[in-house]
């Protein structure tokens, strides 16, 4: 819960609106949907299975930017970078987009 004692955790509503400035995009979103269903993933697998068409570059910008703000992990094995999620509940964002009338 945001709410301490009547008072506002100023620290964790800038933190919940840093993630969901983050993942607020249809390509992420996309990404946060895939790994759900299989981890870990490299960028050009993550690229042929998401339905919006984009660069490689693009989509590694991406998935650094998710990365660096603790949303996505990842491991480098060889010539490639694997992502998975940092943490499983973000996936619960889904469940109340899902059942919010807004959309």
């Amino acid at each position: 819960m945001i709410l301490t004692n009547r008072s506002i955790d100023i620290e964790k509503v800038n933190r919940i609106a840093e993630v969901l400035k983050t993942i607020g995009h249809p390509v992420r979103l996309q990404v946060l949907e895939l790994l759900e269903q299989e981890e870990p993933l490299c960028v050009s697998e993550i690229q042929q299975r998401i339905s919006i068409t984009t660069e490689q570059s693009m989509l590694s910008h991406h998935l650094i930017k998710m990365k660096d703000r603790g949303i996505l992990s990842c491991e480098k094995r060889g010539m490639n970078v694997y992502y998975r999620l940092s943490d499983r509940h973000i996936l619960h964002i889904f469940d109340c987009m899902d059942s919010c009338k807004l959309f």
